[in-house]
């Protein structure tokens, strides 16, 4: 009987196991459709690629660029977005023969579109290719600045002929000493903060004010603004400028193509094919253009009041600004030191206010401010 049980309870374990696996092998089938299930010498269910899958896997083996889905999507947005401003001026060259007859007869006015087309394409590139400003990059450059400080000879230090400028910053170097991340961001924050407050779970660097973790880009970034997917990049301290002359020059190229198109639509009788493309054309014109205008509006504001759209629409999801009056841009330097910082390339660590300042900036504005230019 101890035989006949033995056998009968592995028997028993073998059928369950087996229902198990074709279990698992039902489960992957249905939520893997491109992957196909064979099964083996040994009864268990093993997946094979399909030949498309191979194909594919092949060719991303060979193009790394192309195997992040994140790089890859925001490739084929980059050629999405050039191929819809191609499209726009075929068109008019396909169809419009008065457009061409124009372009022979003034070729000023067509030299002056396409240096603009090819400028707004050139400045989406560099901004697309730019460097937002990462923390990890502020922390080299100090720690190669208290290098050379350390392997400057005395006779130097004592001179006080060395210049050494960090991010927009520059101090002589017989006033100033050595001082690691952390003590420079420290000084930056309100007597009392701790370094653990400051720390990024991420990437465990001490993220200065205004810094921020950008999931896309697995990095911390200075003045945080966005992350932009049709650039494929962030926006924050060293590329918001850049940003802001692409929607500038993007602008201006909508404008100009939308008076074009609707004088073609006007001027000239086409079968309803095309005008029906035409329509559709200028449908998608419009929305760009209105999205493009409030986007430049809004990027102008926030220049001017030496704000970011993380800072303007999480205010009160970050620390150090739950207790500033929503009235008070407490990094902002005047209109004119704001716009100076940001055209000139002057990218300084923001420390925050202090108590007094706050209090200074939220008294209401009066008639003698105004007369001195308070806001500016």
């Amino acid at each position: 009987l101890i035989p006949y049980s033995l056998s009968l309870s592995l028997s028993l374990s073998l059928l369950a196991f087996e229902d198990h696996l074709l279990a698992s092998c039902a489960t992957f089938s249905l939520s893997s459709p491109n992957v196909c299930l064979r099964e083996s010498t040994m009864g268990v269910c093993c997946p094979i690629l399909r030949p498309w899958d191979r194909t594919q896997d092949r060719f991303l083996v060979n193009l790394p660029c192309l195997s992040d889905p994140v790089r890859r999507s925001s490739l084929l947005l980059k050629l999405a977005l050039v191929v819809l401003h191609l499209v726009y001026i075929g068109f008019l060259f396909l169809f419009d023969a008065e457009f061409i007859e124009k372009a022979k007869r003034d070729p000023w006015y067509m030299a002056s579109y396409f240096l603009l087309f090819s400028a707004t394409l050139l400045q989406y590139f560099v901004t697309s290719g730019s460097s937002p400003g990462y923390v990890i990059d502020a922390m080299r450059d100090v720690s190669e600045t208290n290098a050379i400080y350390r392997n400057v000879p005395a006779t130097s230090i004592q001179s006080g002929s060395l210049l050494i400028t960090v991010e927009g910053e520059s101090a002589t170097s017989a006033r100033r000493t050595p001082t690691s991340w952390g003590k420079l961001v420290l000084d930056l924050y309100p007597p009392g903060t701790s370094v653990r407050n400051l720390t990024c779970s991420y990437c465990h660097v001490e993220q200065p004010p205004r810094a921020k973790h950008c999931h896309d880009c697995d990095r911390c970034v200075l003045q945080f603004d966005h992350h932009c997917l049709w650039l494929g990049t962030c926006i924050g301290q060293k590329n918001h400028c850049k940003f802001w002359w692409y929607i500038c020059e993007e602008s201006a190229l909508c404008i100009w193509t939308l008076i074009m198109y609707i004088d073609y639509m006007c001027n000239v009788a086409k079968p309803w094919w095309k005008n029906a493309i035409i329509i559709l054309l200028l449908v998608i014109l419009v929305i760009s253009l209105v999205f493009v205008l409030l986007l430049l509006l809004f990027h102008s504001y926030l220049i001017l009041t030496n704000q970011s759209t993380y800072e303007l629409v999480r205010r009160r999801r970050i620390p150090y600004m739950r207790n500033i009056p929503e009235r008070v841009h407490p990094f902002s330097r005047g209109i004119k030191k704001n716009l100076y910082n940001v055209c000139c390339g002057n990218h300084n660590l923001d420390s925050l206010p202090t108590a007094f300042e706050i209090e200074d900036r939220s008294r209401p504005y009066t008639c003698l401010d105004m007369l001195k230019c308070r806001c500016c």
